[in-house]
């Protein structure tokens, strides 16, 4: 059974937990297709690695709005992350965020 990562309770969970913690689980991202994943989710958002070694960020700013980032796979301390935006939730998609200035998308369900 999947969790899916949706506004209230992303943004309620991520508030509530404090140190990061990692579930393994199903992630999606435009461009890769749907994946097995590790969701680490703290007090500030989630992460997940995508399949070409960088990771996806994903910082919640309050129940219906996020903000995205993707870390470069070999990227250095104090480099800049590549942002993707706001996000805001999809209604008929459970665990679905897509960006506002354009078609990227990220689902995130974690297993129970």
């Amino acid at each position: 059974m999947n969790i899916y990562l949706t506004g209230v309770a992303l943004a309620l969970g991520l508030a509530l937990a404090s140190p990061s913690l990692a579930a393994t689980g199903q992630c999606s991202l435009t461009g890769f297709g749907t994946f097995d994943c590790d969701v680490e989710t703290d007090g500030s958002g989630l992460t997940f690695g995508l399949p070409d070694g960088q990771t996806f960020a994903f910082a919640a700013v309050s129940e219906n709005e996020g903000l995205g980032y993707l870390i470069a796979a070999d990227a250095s301390p104090g480099q800049r992350p590549e942002e993707l935006g706001e996000f805001a939730p999809l209604a008929n998609e459970a665990g679905c965020w897509q960006s506002q200035k354009d078609e990227t998308k990220f689902c995130a369900a974690v297993s129970e």
